[in-house]
């Protein structure tokens, strides 16, 4: 009897660890998507507008574009210090 039980705790992991992954495999799908979509925002923009313009609208639309926290979504109508710093170097 132990080893069927032992077998059943087996099987009860495995259906935990495969629900953990199709979270993360979900998470991933969307990171996937905002990163194609941002990196189509940067890359495929009109030939004339400069990256220092892509990267101010990026982060008017709501993107950090500061190196530390880079196309994270900012909370709604807050700045970041790191974001505004990097665009005034440039």
């Amino acid at each position: 009897m132990k080893l069927t039980e032992s077998i059943i705790e087996l099987e009860s992991r495995v259906q935990s660890l495969l629900s953990e992954i199709r979270e993360i495999k979900m998470h991933v799908y969307a990171l996937e998507e905002q990163n194609e979509k941002l990196s189509s925002k940067l890359f495929n923009g009109r030939p004339e507008q400069k990256g220092q313009q892509k990267l101010k609208e990026l982060y008017e639309e709501g993107s950090h574009i500061c190196p530390f926290y880079f196309a994270k979504i900012r909370e709604e109508g807050e700045d970041c210090l790191f974001c505004l710093a990097f665009l005034k170097e440039r």
